[in-house]
């Protein structure tokens, strides 16, 4: 077995903590879970006998829990049924892959889906697993990734993840909107200038409509 971790050079004091050990066998993983327990950190993520272990930081953890946040508020201001799961253990056996999301969601009232429909990930150190590759193995309808910050759309069509310019689970979200609002101090001053900005694009939205009538 060997570990990799991230390099030094490339430590900052927001960054996670994430180790990558090579050539465990899925029993290892399993294992590994289960030592766990109900502890919310590592994060673990599993492929293909890579398993990485990631403690977020401080700051990872308030911008993924602002872009769920914000997407609930659209949820809600949509009426579009959004349950939210967190960090759901995922994994399926025959194809190698398991992971603890950052955040998940199940769209609709059917609440007894293997997977989730949304998945939201930041990614705040380089490095680690290829979690794109990972929840297209386990089928996960929806993928969103904040990096650097911006917030990006992967969509699973005929088994393959399209990066999209919207939202297929959310219809009619503006992500760049949201994506705008996560430098905000608090979450309730992200909530309130996202529904400011998108009343204004919705004003603006019927102003359109109505000029084009006839």
């Amino acid at each position: 077995m060997r570990a990799s971790a991230i390099p030094a050079s490339e430590y900052v004091p927001t960054a996670d903590h994430r180790v990558v050990l090579h050539r465990i066998s899925w029993a290892g993983f399993e294992e590994l879970l289960r030592l766990k327990g109900d502890a919310s950190t590592p994060r673990l993520a599993y492929i293909g006998g890579e398993l990485e272990l990631m403690s977020p930081s401080k700051r990872h953890e308030y911008i993924k829990s602002l872009i769920g946040r914000l997407a609930e508020a659209y949820a809600d201001e949509v009426s579009i049924e959004l349950s939210p799961y967190g960090s759901w253990t995922l994994k399926n056996a025959p194809l190698e892959a398991g992971v603890e999301p950052d955040e998940c969601y199940i769209v609709g009232p059917d609440q007894d889906k293997d997977v989730p429909d949304l998945v939201i990930e930041v990614v705040w150190t380089s490095g680690g697993l290829d979690k794109l590759e990972i929840y297209r193995r386990l089928g996960i309808r929806e993928f969103w990734q904040w990096k650097a910050g911006r917030l990006s759309v992967h969509v699973l069509r005929k088994g393959r993840y399209v990066l999209t310019e919207s939202s297929v689970v959310l219809p009619g979200l503006d992500v760049n909107l949201l994506a705008s609002c996560l430098d905000r101090s608090t979450r309730q001053r992200a909530l309130r200038a996202f529904r400011q900005l998108c009343a204004r694009r919705l004003q603006r939205s019927t102003g359109s409509r109505r000029r084009g009538e006839p």
